[in-house]
């Protein structure tokens, strides 16, 4: 497989998989929603710098030797279920008490790591760049069509990631949060919930 002429299709695929929704897209849309465009913007860098991550490993073949070693991929998942349910618990106990999840980190920090937390911690990506890359890594494919693969992605990705931010910080969706924040909140709290408790009792890769 050649993988220029196949890049229209491997983007495809990886807007798919990146645009879908999710952990990475909800928290975007509803930090930038609650807190503005640059705290979206933080938080959609951190999963971007976790796409990028992932990607790389995939590219080197490490993604390869962490599913040969299934406790690798088992650490990850819990940790990665681990994080979903306790953001789960900060959403739903705002929401309780009306008001925005707290924390203890500068607020720059700390929206970079919680996105960089939900890439990272999500076995899924592991899966899905492993079979990307193993459809471009073939016999005689050079290393400059693996480049022009990994940098396209990566610009696809933070062209999503960073159009959430950019699309959910407008008049119309803050102004829409701010009438129903606390409604907003619980419903995802549900949903973060829902998303780790699926990542506990999912059999990852089958």
């Amino acid at each position: 497989m050649d993988a220029i002429q196949s890049l229209p299709a491997i983007l495809l695929m990886a807007l798919v998989a990146g645009a879908s929704p999710g952990p990475a897209t909800l928290a975007i849309s509803t930090t930038a929603m609650s807190q503005g465009v640059g705290p979206g913007l933080k938080l959609a860098a951190g999963v971007v710098t976790g796409s990028f991550m992932w990607s790389a490993a995939a590219a080197l073949g490490l993604s390869a030797l962490m599913l040969t070693h299934g406790w690798i991929i088992e650490i990850i998942r819990y940790a990665g279920a681990t994080y979903l349910i306790w953001l789960a618990f900060k959403l739903a106990r705002a929401s309780w008490r009306g008001t925005e999840p707290g924390t203890g980190l500068s607020p720059a920090r700390h929206h970079y790591f919680r996105g960089l937390m939900l890439h990272v911690t999500n076995p899924k990506a592991i899966f899905f760049f492993g079979a990307l890359y193993a459809v471009v890594l073939t016999p005689g494919q050079s290393p400059w069509a693996l480049l022009v693969v990994f940098f396209a992605i990566g610009a696809q990705s933070t062209v999503v990631f960073l159009g959430y931010a950019f699309l959910f910080s407008r008049s119309g969706p803050v102004a829409f949060y701010r009438r129903s924040a606390r409604w907003i909140q619980g419903i995802s709290a549900i949903c973060f919930a829902g998303f780790g408790l699926k990542l506990l009792t999912a059999r990852i890769g089958s």
